[in-house]
């Protein structure tokens, strides 16, 4: 009777299907217009989004190959040059390690000599995935040498800038006497009467910016690539008032003379090699 009177309850599972998922690496979200992309399609525009043009960044091997002539490029120092750690900074060393595994590249700077376009030109790139390609000893060191076998050897110099993260904290003072360094290499490269265009890309900040990558004779800018010393969330909380609309992006900088001009990723080896080859003329 008792059975009757309480009800009883079965537990039955149901042995769900797995959902077929998409794939890792196969598309991408656009920041600019949210629409979800190939990466194919992403890679086959020079990794611009083909619905509104937006420029994701690239690595340095990436940039290497769509500027140098057939990817031939002579590393300057193969990477010999490595950081060091002057102040035993915490985690820093992490930090370098984990940078060399992502970029493959011993410190956020790529240097040597290609041909662009088919002129021979000295050419750096920095590397905003490792520590947000901020500048220490070993990029201003890379910086400096290149610039000194451009002088020896009369060649123009090209400097692609992706650095964010401006001058490396963890190298101290160290590293802000890199923006003297390379300033003063700079000096000297325009004493020679030799051509230095710098290229800004998305970001650009800090001591960088406050050093060689506003320093070119030219100074050409991807489109949108956001280009400052402090970012606009400092300024604003500093002066307590609202910043203008695309402050700080390369229109706002073209529209007040900071720029000479702005050049789409797919024109950028063919501009600068027109350039390269007015300047040798």
């Amino acid at each position: 009777m008792d059975w009757f009177r309480k009800p009883k309850y079965m537990t039955v599972r149901v042995k769900k299907e797995k959902k077929a998922g998409i794939p890792e690496n196969l598309v991408t979200r656009c920041p600019s217009c949210a629409e979800i992309i190939f990466n194919k399609e992403i890679a086959a525009a020079l990794k611009t989004c083909p619905k509104c043009n937006h420029h994701f960044q690239m690595s340095a091997w990436e940039r290497l190959r769509l500027l140098a002539d057939n990817g031939v490029f002579i590393e300057q120092t193969s990477g010999k040059i490595q950081a060091g750690d002057p102040l035993e900074f915490p985690g820093y060393a992490d930090k370098l390690a984990k940078g060399r595994k992502k970029t493959k590249l011993q410190d956020a700077i790529l240097a040597g000599i290609c041909a662009i376009d088919g002129t021979k030109t000295a050419l750096a790139i920095t590397d905003f995935g490792f520590m947000g390609g901020s500048m220490g000893a070993v990029m201003g060191e890379e910086i400096a040498r290149l610039i000194e076998r451009a002088i020896v050897d009369r060649l123009p110099v090209v400097i692609v800038s992706a650095s964010g993260g401006g001058a490396r904290m963890q190298e101290g003072i160290i590293s802000l006497m890199q923006m003297a360094k390379t300033s003063a290499a700079l000096s000297r490269l325009d004493e020679a009467k030799l051509l230095y265009i710098s290229v800004l890309t998305d970001p650009t900040g800090g001591g960088v910016t406050a050093s060689f990558a506003m320093l070119g004779d030219l100074i050409i800018a991807e489109p949108n690539a956001l280009i400052m010393f402090a970012g606009p969330r400092v300024i604003e909380q500093t002066i307590r008032q609202h910043l203008p609309k695309r402050f700080q992006r390369a229109e706002f900088l073209l529209e007040h003379g900071m720029l000479d001009m702005i050049v789409q990723r797919q024109q950028l080896r063919e501009t600068l090699g027109q350039l390269l080859r007015i300047s040798s003329s």
